[in-house]
């Protein structure tokens, strides 16, 4: 198979390798697409090593066709169209990943637009829904609305009912994140999402802030954050592109009983990501099918382009998400 292997330079260049193997309770999946995600990025700088075992090929989705079934895997046929959550590998023709983190390809989609979404909703899935505990009637902000992770978390949230605020880095981007369903987008470069938190939790649930951040800037923005939350508000730490060290008064965080949280789910078991699929199986993939919600691919690039993908992703330009397509 051809894939796309780190040089010594730190780019990206296509080299052929033995096709992967499943092993039990994996699928070997012939790839027609793979999402580019920003924790690519961090495992090229070499800030994010794959768990052991794992391809040490870049990527974490993709969408195609099984093509071979390991040891124990009885509920995917050969031949069947699927998305799955990687452990690494998807930059390559063909990929192998855990059964239990397929998904099947929602109805009128392409493979992809379908490549576009594990990653994203796994993780929004799990940080929001499981860990922060959201409901609806609730408030959400949510940093980075047209970041991959910003545009799933924005249009699931709302179509399961709670009412969401974003913020974005310009005017244009913030008119997407109210076209995605957001009632209040802030253009961070512009203003304060402060007070403006505050103003919008107190419009829904008569409280000086909003239920629930999700942040992946980290740096001065925690302190900000906490100060945006209502009483027993809870704030989810995705990433930390300002930094992860910061210096804060903690008094507010007792005093409005709140909780800091945060996860990465990479290194998760596969059963915990199993039983995340089987969520999204049933409360999301739904949405796609009654078009509540919508992939939104900003660009394609074959997979010999990979390095001008990156290139995209790094320089935050982009609305959703990046995609490579395979020969």
């Amino acid at each position: 198979m051809i894939c796309m292997e780190v040089q010594n330079n730190g780019q990206l260049a296509p080299v052929e390798r033995h096709n992967p193997a499943p092993g039990p309770g994996e699928v070997l999946i012939r790839v027609k697409a793979a999402g580019i995600n920003r924790p690519d990025l961090l495992q090229l700088a070499g800030h994010y090593p794959p768990p052991a075992g794992a391809s040490d090929i870049l990527g974490l989705e993709c969408a195609g066709e099984i093509v071979q079934r390991g040891a124990g895997v009885t509920d995917w046929p050969v031949g069947e169209h699927v998305c799955a959550l990687l452990n690494g590998g998807g930059y390559a023709e063909y990929a192998t990943a855990p059964a239990g983190q397929c998904l099947p390809i929602p109805r009128g989609l392409t493979l992809t637009q379908a490549a576009s979404l594990p990653e994203t909703y796994f993780t929004v899935w799990s940080n929001l829904f499981d860990r922060a505990k959201l409901k609806a009637g609730e408030s959400l902000l949510v940093h980075g609305g047209t970041s991959g992770i910003g545009v799933a978390a924005i249009q699931l949230a709302s179509a399961l009912g709670v009412r969401v605020m974003a913020t974005a880095g310009s005017e244009e981007k913030c008119q997407a994140c109210l076209d995605l369903g957001a009632m209040l987008a802030v253009d961070y470069n512009e203003h304060d999402f402060v007070p403006a938190a505050q103003e919008f939790g107190a419009q829904g649930n008569g409280a000086n802030g909003v239920d629930v951040i999700l942040d992946m800037v980290g740096g001065d923005y925690v302190a900000r954050n906490i100060d945006a939350l209502a009483p027993d508000g809870r704030l989810v730490n995705i990433a930390f592109l300002k930094g992860s060290r910061v210096q804060m008064d903690l008094m507010p965080v007792m005093l409005k009983r709140l909780t800091l949280t945060g996860s990465t789910l990479r290194p998760r078991p596969p059963a915990f990501k199993a039983a995340i699929a089987e969520s999204l199986r049933t409360q999301a993939w739904p949405l796609f099918e009654n078009t509540r919600i919508r992939p939104v691919v900003f660009a394609t690039f074959p997979l010999k382009m990979a390095n001008q993908a990156l290139k995209l992703m790094k320089s935050g330009e982009h609305i959703g998400k990046i995609v490579l397509e395979m020969a």
